[in-house]
């Protein structure tokens, strides 16, 4: 017993360290493309605007939200209804573990209003860690409801990112699907970083089109840092992040069969189609996450030995 809890020791102290380490890191300059606005000159600044309507839980030390889908589509109708402003992410695997190395980035993610788990492994460990509450919520299926939502409540959308066409694309698919949907503007920026004049006119053209709900498709983690870096800027009341659900719902990549969504290996998937972009991202990600769970659930088993 006594060498167990040595050991549970001297693993508890690893990862006091590790997470003092990732606090302590010295914060390399934001690009001006990231730079948040001064809150002082704009008002309250994101971290002042997250609503608790949902549990708090912690994957590697990165915050993400149980909540569920409709739960979710809730908070967007309210929002909008308050027009009160928020940013939410969709926090996938490769996600995870950027933030976990980049304190900058978890800050993002601890001060969104949801930050949504996508990935059905995500979604296990956090139940085998006791955090029964946490359900899937893949950005492709947050976008298909609140559309679906949108009709009947008038309101209106805007798209920027993905390769050039993408969001036209995606806007005239999902206008089709959904006739009397309210599209009123998209922008497939360039994949550079944007001088502070193609920014500022970026922001004005979304600001004149009043939409209500920004979508931004621009890939982990960049729109996250753009939503943080504009948030005080931006009129719209909510900004989502949902990365490649631009593609899936445009049409311009396969989107994964259910079945494989469902069974955690949509990702394998993803890398059967696009193999060349994305071998080394999961290369890294998938032995990363799976050391780290079993790391997590190691020490939480040896902590329940402790107290035994």
């Amino acid at each position: 017993m006594r060498n167990i809890r040595s050991v549970v020791v001297r693993i508890s102290l690893a990862h006091q360290s590790r997470v003092r380490c990732i606090g302590e890191r010295r914060m390399r300059p934001l690009r001006a493309f990231e730079r948040p606005c001064d809150a002082s000159r704009h008002g309250a600044g994101p971290a002042t605007v997250r609503e608790k309507i949902a549990e708090d839980v912690s994957v590697f030390g990165v915050r993400l939200s149980a909540t569920n889908l409709t739960e979710a589509s809730e908070l967007v109708e309210r929002s909008i209804r308050e027009r009160r402003k928020v940013y939410i992410c969709v926090t996938d695997a490769n996600a995870l573990l950027a933030a976990r190395q980049d304190a900058t980035l978890n800050e993002i993610y601890r001060n969104a209003a949801l930050s949504l788990p996508d990935g059905m492994p995500i979604v296990w460990l956090s139940k085998l860690l006791g955090k029964s509450g946490v359900e899937r919520v893949r950005g492709t299926d947050f976008m298909r409801t609140i559309t679906a939502m949108s009709c009947g409540l008038g309101l209106r959308h805007f798209y920027v990112g993905g390769a050039p066409g993408t969001a036209a694309a995606l806007s005239a698919k999902l206008i089709t699907a959904h006739p009397g949907l309210k599209v009123v503007g998209a922008l497939c920026p360039p994949f550079r970083e944007l001088s502070a004049a193609e920014n500022l006119e970026t922001v004005e053209e979304i600001n004149a089109a009043r939409p209500d709900v920004l979508w931004i498709g621009l890939g982990a983690p960049k729109q996250e840092r753009w939503m943080v870096a504009n948030f005080d800027r931006i009129d719209a009341p909510v900004m989502v992040g949902v990365g490649a659900a631009f593609d899936f719902l445009a049409g311009t990549k396969p989107e994964a069969p259910k079945w494989l969504q469902r069974s955690g290996l949509e990702w394998l998937f993803r890398l059967a189609c696009e193999p060349r972009r994305l071998w080394r991202r999961y290369a890294i990600v998938v032995p990363t996450f799976l050391c780290l769970s079993a790391r997590e659930l190691l020490l939480r088993r040896l902590m329940k030995v402790q107290k035994v």
